[in-house]
Formats: C-alpha cells, structure tokens, sequence
C-alpha cells in the first residue's frame, strides 16, 4: 500500500481552514515553545487558542494531539489547547542529558558593572580530533579545533558573595501535551465508527523488538531495549512494558538512579545523520546560520535549530494514530514528524511557513522508500 504525504506552504490556520472538518486522524507537533531560540522570529510566541481551534476543527472525533512544548512556557501551551475545546490527556515527559545551560554568571556580572576587569585562565580544552583532555596554561593559543574551557576569580567584595550563583537550570525535560478531541458516544463506538480515540498499548509496549514488531516493519530504526520478562509458563505479560508518560534519551546523566532504565522508552537526541538524510544538493545557497554565520551555507545540510529525533518522533505517531491513518502537523519545521509517519506507515500533511524549511522537509519525506509525495 503506499502512502501519500505532502508539505504545505503558508500559515497552518489559514491552510486548516481549508481542509475538511472530522478529517484527521491525529496531530502530532512540535510548535513554537515562546522563548525567542536564537533570535528567531518564529518562536516568540506560542500558539494561541485560534491555532487549536482550527486543529479542532479538522481532527476526528476521538482524536489524539500530541504537542511539544518548552517548560517556562507550556502551561500557555496547554491552556491555549484546553480553551480552543480539546481535553487534556496527559502530558509526556522527554528526559535528556545533553541540555546546555544559558545562565548568567552573576559574581561576573557584578565585576562587570563596577569596571573590574578579570583575568581569565584556562582550566582544560577538549581536542575535538583525538578525542582527549589536557590542561591549559599560559595566552591560550591552542588550535582552532581546541575548545577552552575559560574561568576567572571574582575580584570585589560583591562579585565574592555572589560567587558560583547564576540564573537558569540545565535543560534536561521537553514537555509533550496529550489531548484528545471530544466524542458524544463511548470509546468503543467511537472507534468502530472513526477508527479514533484509543492509544495503540500493544504497538508501543516496552522492553521487545521494535523490528519485530507488526506495526513497526521498517529497516533500519533503532530498537527499543530488550528485556526479559519471563515466560507465559509463569504467568508473566511477555508482551513487553506498558508505555508509559516518560521518554528518555538513554544517556547516563537521563537513568542514573533509575534503575532498571530499559522499562521506559528511549530515544536520543538528533544526530548529524539522522537530520541531514534525504538531502542532496551541490555548491551553497545564501542565507547563514550557526558555523556558517555571515557565509554561504552548504544546501546539503538540514539546519534547522530544533530538529527532534526520527525515531522520537515515530514512536508518538504509532502511539496515536490508528493503521493506514492521516497525520498533520501544523509546525512541520524540517520534516522530523512527517519523516517518522511515512516510516510508520501514516500519510502526512505538514503546514510550513518558512519556505527554505519546506524544501528540506520536502527532501527528507521523499526519500522515504514507497512514499507517494506530492509536495
């Protein structure tokens, strides 16, 4: 059977409105989370209820959403939902190791205001190359693929108090809101008539094969852990663990202290390769961002800020939405979502403002094999 799937361009309230009411199966999103990410212009707010309302709109009834959302700002996230008419579900906690803190050293700033200038040493580097620590003395003149790791001692009275304070925690949690649009009947009925408003437990269980598994027959992704529970012989479930509102990304820093960590589901962070696949293109194209800053940057590159994992991804749309079901999302971004449905089995309609973000998008969904793409 193949799937179809597609990107479009423009503002997604304005291409929903377009689309047929009680026509999708499942919203699966990753929305501007409100914090102004490196200046862009699209994450300085978070979506409003109209947004909602038109996703509303277009779901089946019994409808799963699933959202993304940054922890300062989710509680607008879920409000905005709530009030545009879905019920909130649940909400699904992704756990990761990798965050970067963006706190202000205060001791510094406070040197800073009273004109103390610090001298600076570098405590280590880290030589990205052979992969090895070493201390640093002396100017700093290292290699340019050496980073330093710089630190300096408070020098007034103030900046010694309030020495080793900052502003901001590790990152280490993305919030996904659960919400379901609301039916008149039982679930039951509900689903012989939509095929909406379950979640697939079997499909998503924890500690087997994912390879193995028949709603998940695609080479090539990444398995869940296996674990072993015993056999039916002595009355244990060999299915596999209940998923659960818990993801992490398998990292040592996500399962200290947490045991057996195989019984959550895990998936890490986008990798280089995962982001980039299904690109092709030669020479550069204008624009810049990040290492290419003010240059040209290669057009063979995904370079989105905020791409999430595949495999993340296609554990949410196999979670949601039922067999041979329709997915839209409504902040498509760079095609994390549409990529991860068409694996899975799902056709896909995507709503991208930014038009340099539609062509990646476009890019990665159609080198998903047996994907009938159609822009």
């Amino acid at each position: 059977m193949s799937i179809e799937s597609q990107v479009l361009h423009g503002d997604c309230r304005e291409l929903m409105r377009e689309m047929d009411a009680d026509s999708i199966d499942s919203i699966v999103t990753d929305p501007p989370y409100g914090l102004s990410f490196m200046g862009k212009g699209w994450d300085k707010g978070v979506p409003g209820v109209e947004f909602w309302v038109e996703a509303l709109r277009v779901a089946k009834p019994g409808a799963h959403l699933l959202a993304f959302g940054g922890t300062r700002m989710v509680h607008r996230l879920a409000v905005a939902i709530e009030d545009a008419g879905w019920e909130i579900r649940d909400r699904i906690h992704w756990v990761y190791g990798s965050g970067f803190p963006k706190s202000h050293d205060i001791s510094k700033g406070i040197d800073k205001v009273a004109g103390a200038d610090r001298e600076e040493r570098i405590v280590r580097s880290f030589n990205r190359n052979q992969s090895s620590w070493a201390s640093g003395k002396g100017n700093g003149m290292y290699d340019k693929k050496i980073n330093v790791v710089k630190v300096s001692d408070p020098i007034t009275d103030a900046a010694k108090r309030w020495d080793g304070w900052g502003t901001a925690l590790k990152p280490a949690v993305e919030p996904i809101i659960m919400a379901r649009k609301p039916f008149k009947s039982t679930v039951a009925a509900n689903v012989l008539e939509h095929g909406t408003g379950g979640i697939n437990i079997d499909g998503c269980r924890i500690g087997q094969e994912l390879r193995n598994n028949p709603s998940c027959k695609n080479e090539g992704r990444t398995a869940a852990p296996v674990m072993s529970l015993g056999d039916e012989t002595q009355g244990r479930d060999v299915r596999g663990r209940w998923p659960s509102n818990f993801i992490h990304d398998g990292s040592d820093e996500a399962t200290a202290g947490m045991g057996e960590a195989s019984r959550y589901f895990y998936s890490a962070k986008a990798s280089k390769k995962d982001r980039d696949a299904g690109i092709r293109g030669q020479g550069r194209v204008s624009g810049s961002y990040g290492n290419y800053k003010d240059k040209p940057r290669p057009n063979n590159k995904n370079h989105h800020p905020t791409v999430k994992p595949t495999d993340l991804m296609a554990y949410l749309c196999r979670l949601v939405t039922p067999p041979g079901g329709t997915i839209l999302d409504p902040f498509n971004g760079s095609g994390s979502t549409g990529k991860a449905a068409v694996m899975e089995g799902f056709n896909y309609i995507g709503c991208e403002l930014d038009a340099e973000y539609v062509e990646i998008a476009r890019a990665r969904i159609a080198g998903v094999p047996g994907n009938l793409f159609f822009g």
